[in-house]
């Protein structure tokens, strides 16, 4: 019997020294996460978003980027690096090209290069005859690791998210394995640089974000919009603004949504002066209360996968003015389709971005 209890006492003593002692890559910073609004307001619960059509894409999943260029056609990145081009109904599917990357954003510059954010390779350009370019993958001498969208303005200039600092998906298993290393930890080193294809430099707009995701621009090009991942907000950043740190009170810098119910990703520009932004994820209550709790949240890595507090699959997009007011708020609590990570809206219909989805979601405009 005493042999019995010390064996499970030796086994409790290496499962708290495990728990508390395993090395994990994230080195948390404590903040206050605001109380989660819920469904209200302008996003109350609906089911706007559910039932949605599907494109087949084959083998292929996670179209977390799509455009309908000046071609006609429909532009779509996904995960196994290929960008596939297709008639806008799904039908005639080509790869144009493969990255060897993951691209997460592109656009067209005016003489119909892709320029696309590769979360691997970093900012590329890739001609209409498929030749890719590297146009930068550094800044400042550091490198770009997480390259995440990119916005094209009528200068040529372009506006690149570098999404953190500090994970590469390269290095740590992927775009989604490093940007929840990256929320976990909050260090915020999320960056918004510039690329000017005239002189070829590179510089940082603005610092300080907690995972720098989406990126749009005002109809007058002097302000951008940024998704801050984690921490539910979106920015409004002067274009002109130089190596800005958020993180500090700013004339060049405010926020035109905060604590929204859950985790923003991409921005795209719709029809009418609309601006669609899509939430990955759903607001976790579990997440929310690690906040100031930076070693629970080290402790959190150290459990099995299965037990790490994901949120669960919620369907959800919204369009806005860029005065704030919301336009359009559209739900699958379902979450049937997942990820639903933006819209790209056409005179015809709206096509719902998505990180894992296994084909196109899409529903008449």
């Amino acid at each position: 019997m005493k042999k019995a209890v010390l064996a499970v006492a030796a086994m409790v003593l290496a499962l708290a020294a495990y728990l508390s002692l395993w090395p994990v890559p994230i080195e948390p910073v404590s903040w206050n996460a605001p109380t989660a609004p819920g469904y209200a307001g302008p996003h109350t619960v609906n089911k706007l978003l559910s039932g949605l059509k599907l494109i087949s894409l084959g083998a292929e999943e996670g179209p977390e980027h799509i455009v309908l260029a000046k071609d006609g056609k429909l532009y779509a990145a996904v995960a196994s690096g290929n960008i596939l081009r297709m008639n806008p109904d799904g039908s005639a599917q080509e790869v144009f090209v493969n990255t060897g990357g993951r691209v997460l954003g592109f656009d067209f510059d005016a003489a119909g290069n892709l320029v696309a954010a590769d979360a691997i390779k970093g900012l590329l350009s890739i001609s209409p005859d498929k030749k890719i370019t590297v146009l930068t993958d550094k800044v400042g001498g550091e490198p770009i690791l997480y390259a995440d969208a990119v916005i094209i303005a009528g200068n040529g200039k372009m506006y690149v998210s570098d999404a953190s600092a500090r994970f590469a998906p390269a290095k740590w298993g992927g775009t989604f394995e490093a940007s929840v290393l990256d929320i976990l930890e909050q260090s915020a080193t999320g960056r918004i640089l510039e690329y000017d294809p005239a002189t070829r430099a590179t510089r940082v707009v603005a610092k300080g974000f907690s995972f720098a995701n989406g990126v749009a621009l005002s109809q007058d090009e002097q302000t951008l919009f940024v998704n801050e991942t984690g921490k539910y907000r979106v920015w409004k950043i002067a274009t002109q603004a130089s190596n800005l740190d958020v993180t500090q009170p700013s004339k060049q810098a405010s926020i035109l949504f905060d604590n929204l119910p859950g985790y923003p990703d991409n921005l795209m520009r719709g029809l009418d002066g609309k601006i669609w932004l899509g939430f990955a994820k759903p607001r976790n209550p579990t997440i929310d209360k690690l906040a100031s709790l930076p070693f629970l949240r080290k402790l959190t890595l150290r459990l099995p996968r299965a037990m790490w507090p994901i949120p669960k699959a919620y369907g959800h997009v919204m369009a806005f003015k860029e005065d704030g007011k919301v336009l359009a708020d559209l739900q699958d609590p379902s979450g049937a389709y997942p990820e639903t990570t933006a819209v790209t809206e056409t005179k015809d219909r709206l096509y719902i971005q998505s990180l894992h989805a296994k084909g196109l979601g899409w529903m008449p405009r």
